[in-house]
């Protein structure tokens, strides 16, 4: 397993570079192999189908040799051309070149996933503290142990063309690579889902889904059968309130939590059995996007959060997790301080269940190919290792199924263990057999037991021997029924908790994201409906967004339970790392370039990622010290950015005039005193709530965009380094968010 890596990729300091050399303007002609994967790519560990180390070079299962060949490893001298009864002649038949290229391209697809299509991922590793060895017996818990992981984020909704940044809930998967087997912990960035039990997904599912007859919306819930199902369904309020809030638009997949959703059972060596949520906890902290500029990234970089993971990566600053786990007695009831463990739906606040820290995963590779690895992997809940149980969860049961049903379909057939992101790193003997895509060559005449002829082999294991061996569990008497417990009747309160935990300016998001998806809803009997559920979880919010509706305010139909706020549940007020964030650094060339070298290498140093903007691509003082230029008033948004510093007023570049760019408004730009593509990147900038920064004149560009240079976030100075110390110390809270007036 590769350690972590400790440094930045050698020969580049800003992430994106396609490949690991830079290229020759002519085609090369010298044959030479394959090039290396860059530095911040690996694959899968080199595994046997059946689960043993090769010994193997990553290298080595790739594509090899310096020439072109066949699939059977012929070599080709023409590609561009089939084979033809003369120059203009009709193809011939006999091309079997052509028809195992055509015909391999015809099936390079694979069905997407119904849900969770849109995604990316990272290689990592798992290493354990130990706080969980008094809990459980699974060997990678235990203090040190180490664990290479895979981990996948995604979308629900979306398909795999959509966009990165659409209000959705976020699949958080994980892989474990355990030596005792996978173990798949397969959650979410919101700890509650929508429905609570499985026989209703099929349902919530097409309800958010497009529209059948026309296929729109895509990737967004803002559209009325997906309201027409969450209303009906009031189960779901909590969930949908969740996605209403910040939590629906992440920053990014590196500012994300993540949730098992579910309540899971730890045994440990002795037998005894503890229940558990499990948690992970960025250690960049949480935070979200605004809604607006979460538009603007949609249609400006799409791959944005796919993006954001593989540069932070590249770069060196590697993202990072600390799993936890809240505990709770295994009692008969299966009830904590009056929740109910088994209802998905619900959550138990942090300050009842502290979330007890147990080990730190570290995402350092990306994937050297994207088909092989993020589209193939497979994961599924009943993926599990000795030492972790499930519980009786209905939706949880229903997932247990649900998982390896799709592989199948998706896949190919049940082989889908055999691909190498899938392989386990334990030995397998598993007296499956055949079916398609069988890729290990199996040895014995006796694939079954109990069997003399293989000596007996496989035999069975006990728990002395590590088996993986369920918690036995008393079932209940009691008569078969389609129903749920009573205690899966609150649909109300924990939504209620969650609108009380928000801080004002969080509440305003909130009322505007109902506001807004309510209002693209065709029929009004829908938005009537989402007002009576939001009656029942509090009046202001309800009233706030009725008002937006222009509808009446309807009555709560129960009574609002009396809760205490939950200060975790919240995403601000809190102070963190400045890691692989994103400053984009303006200048013209002309204005204090040695205060912006300055500046881009204490960025660096920070562990940040500078992006130089400039009037025109190419280098700055080519003939002295070069500066690089990323970006131009042309290329740049500033949805891309964490906070900006401004070197000086760039005037109207050559391109400023509307027919070459729709981001300047008229023809009159030539004769402004400022490029009118900046004004329009600090506008937006400003009003998302970034930090800006300026020295050498740039303050000029905030009062040419009518900003206030005394403004909360805005920092005016005489030279860069103080300019950006000071920015550096707002980026921990991400925005600054006194500079929004709520009105709740």
């Amino acid at each position: 397993m590769e350690k972590v890596r400790e440094t930045v990729r050698p020969g580049s300091e800003i992430p994106g570079a396609p490949g690991p050399e830079a290229p020759s303007v002519a085609e090369p002609t010298e044959a030479r192999g394959p090039l290396p994967p860059k530095y911040d790519q690996r694959g899968p560990d080199t595994y046997s189908p059946t689960g043993q180390p090769t010994g193997a070079e990553q290298s080595q299962v790739a594509q090899e040799g310096a020439y072109l060949t066949t699939a059977q490893g012929a070599r080709l001298y023409e590609t561009d051309h089939s084979l033809k009864a003369g120059p203009r002649g009709p193809v011939l038949l006999q091309d079997h070149h052509l028809r195992e290229k055509i015909t391999h391209f015809d099936h390079e697809r694979i069905p997407e996933r119904v849900v969770h299509a849109r995604g990316a991922a990272a290689h990592g590793v798992f290493r354990a503290y130990g706080a969980a060895a008094g809990i459980t017996k699974a060997a990678f818990l235990a203090e040190g142990a180490e664990t290479p992981v895979f981990v996948r984020f995604s979308t629900v909704l979306g398909s795999r063309g959509s966009a990165d940044t659409v209000r959705d809930t976020r699949g958080f998967a994980t892989k474990f690579y355990t030596d005792e087997g996978v173990f798949d912990l397969v959650g979410n960035n919101i700890p509650v889902f929508f429905i609570q039990d499985a026989i209703k997904f099929p349902d919530v599912i097409h309800a958010g889904k497009p529209h059948p007859d026309r296929e729109i919306p895509q990737a967004q819930s803002a559209h009325d059968t997906f309201w027409d199902f969450v209303t009906l369904h009031t189960e779901a309020t909590h969930h949908t309130l969740w996605n209403m809030s910040d939590r629906g638009i992440p920053r990014s997949f590196r500012m994300m939590e993540g949730f098992g959703v579910h309540t899971f059972r730890l045994v440990n060596a002795e037998g005894a059995t503890t229940l558990v949520k499990f948690h992970w906890k960025p250690k960049l902290g949480v935070h979200s996007l605004v809604w607006e500029e979460a538009q603007i990234t949609a249609g400006v970089d799409p791959d944005f959060h796919r993006r954001d993971l593989a540069d932070a990566i590249e770069s060196g600053a590697f993202p990072q997790w600390e799993l936890g786990v809240q505990t709770f007695p295994d009692t008969e009831d299966q009830t904590f301080e009056g929740i109910d463990l088994l209802d998905p739906t619900k959550i138990v606040p942090e300050e009842l269940a502290p979330v007890r820290p147990i080990g730190l995963m570290t995402l350092n590779a990306n994937p050297s190919n994207f088909f092989a690895e993020t589209e193939q992997v497979a994961f599924h809940v009943g993926h599990l290792v000795p030492g972790i149980d499930v519980t009786d969860d209905p939706l949880l049961q229903g997932r247990l199924f649900s998982y390896l049903d799709t592989q199948i379909s998706r896949l190919g057939g049940p082989n889908f263990a055999q691909l190498p992101i899938n392989r386990t790193h334990a030995p397998v003997n598993d007296m499956l057999r055949d079916g398609m895509h069988q890729t290990a060559v199996h040895r014995g005449v006796a694939p079954y037991r109990p069997n003399s002829l293989d000596g007996g082999c496989p035999f069975l294991a006990g728990a002395d021997t590590g088996a993986y061996i369920e918690v036995p569990t008393e079932v209940p008497a009691a008569s078969k029924v389609r129903d749920a417990a009573a205690s899966f009747d609150d649909h109300f309160s924990q939504a209620r908790l969650f609108w009380l935990s928000m801080t004002p300016t969080e509440r305003e998001h909130i009322v505007a994201a109902y506001t807004s998806e309510l209002g693209k809803c065709w029929q009004t009997v829908v938005k009537e409906r989402a007002l009576q559920v939001l009656a029942n979880v509090d009046p202001a919010l309800c009233t706030q967004v009725a008002t937006g509706l222009g509808l009446p305010v309807p009555e709560a139909t129960i009574t609002l339970a009396a809760v205490e706020p939950s200060p975790a549940l919240s995403q601000l007020g809190e102070d963190w790392p400045v890691d692989g964030r994103v400053i984009g650094i303006v200048t013209d060339g002309g204005d204090d370039l040695d205060g912006v070298r300055e500046v881009r290498r204490a960025v660096l140093d920070a562990g940040m990622v500078p992006l130089v903007i400039a009037p025109a691509g190419g280098t700055l003082d080519p003939g002295g010290d070069p500066v690089t230029v990323q970006r131009t008033f042309a290329t740049a948004r500033s949805t891309e950015f964490d906070a900006i510093l401004l070197a000086g007023a760039p005037t109207p570049a050559a391109d400023a005039y509307g027919a070459r760019d729709a981001k300047v408004d008229d023809g009159t730009a030539q004769s402004a005193a400022v490029d009118p593509r900046l004004l329009l990147m600090l506008t937006e900038a400003y009003r998302h709530g970034k930090a800006l920064g300026a020295w050498a004149g740039g303050a000029d560009a905030l009062e040419a965009a009518g900003l206030p240079t005394d403004a909360v976030g805005v920092v005016t100075g005489e030279a860069g380094d103080t300019v950006l110390q000071s920015v550096t110390g707002l980026l921990g809270g991400h925005r600054a968010w006194d500079r929004f007036s709520p009105a709740l």
